[in-house]
């Protein structure tokens, strides 16, 4: 009984794993801004917001936005359920 319980374990906990991997695949890259804040690109163009605690919000399209590298960035989409979903998949819920 023990020896089935370990192994259902042992094998959720690489599926969860798996499942947060391919969640990740899809970001192509996270930007520091000036202000804390932070940007991630996903790899079809869609942007989101985190905020200086890791708390995902929104922002309007077309708004500017400065690196802390100097590069100027300007929102495109509004991905914020995204995001949500990819750190309830990293960190639960």
């Amino acid at each position: 009984m023990w020896k089935k319980l370990a192994f259902a374990a042992a094998a959720s906990m690489v599926a969860a794993s798996v499942h947060a991997v391919t969640a990740d695949r899809d970001v192509k890259e996270t930007v520091a801004l000036n202000d804390g804040s932070s940007v991630v690109i996903f790899k079809d163009g869609q942007m989101a917001m985190e905020n200086r605690f890791g708390r995902p919000f929104m922002m309007p399209e077309g708004e500017r936005m400065e690196a802390k590298d100097g590069r100027t960035i300007v929102m495109s989409g509004n991905a914020v359920s995204r995001l949500w979903a990819i750190q309830a998949e990293r960190y639960g819920p």
